[in-house]
């Protein structure tokens, strides 16, 4: 099966990534407590198109999302990264889409000029942390029982990597 395409968002891709956004929500991946709304927007004035790559599969369309911003406003801190978001439709899990995802965030930082990308990710979420270390990111820190979600204390795992 052929790696998806992954390329920048654009502003009419807000319908499909809303849409993916409110089909793929889980307490396993996300600490809001519901959904996104159906007429919530996805592209907000400090997290628009410009924030995000998408995999596009043949036929399918938009099948998911990584979202890329800054660690932090602090200029100190402006040489890191940090993916805020990784989605990939339920039926195109497992094909590749989220590894091209990961991969093509690490590149973006690089050129960007980044040295260094972090994210977090909950406990529970084994696949998701299985592949971010597959791609390089190691544990860094752990927050214990830091979201209730999903009527239980969940861990914040930290995760990172270098760029250089």
């Amino acid at each position: 099966m052929p790696e998806p395409l992954v390329r920048p968002a654009r502003p009419d891709d807000e319908g499909a990534l809303a849409r993916l956004d409110r089909e793929s929500w889980s307490p396993l991946f996300e600490v809001r407590p519901e959904p996104p709304a159906a007429d919530a927007p996805f592209f907000r004035p400090t997290c628009g198109p410009d924030a995000h790559l998408v995999a596009e599969e043949d036929g399918r369309g938009v099948v998911g999302y990584v979202r890329l911003l800054p660690a932090s406003p602090l200029e100190t801190n402006a040489h890191v990264l940090q993916i805020c978001g990784l989605v990939v439709a339920e039926e195109a899990r497992g094909k590749g889409a989220g590894r091209a995802l990961v991969r093509a965030a690490v590149g973006e930082a690089r050129r960007r000029g980044a040295r260094r990308i972090t994210l977090r990710v909950l406990g529970p979420n084994t696949v998701a942390r299985t592949l971010y270390t597959s791609e390089g990111f190691a544990v860094e820190g752990l927050l214990p029982g830091e979201f209730h979600v999903g009527g239980r204390y969940v861990d914040d795992v930290l995760m990172g990597r270098s760029l250089l």
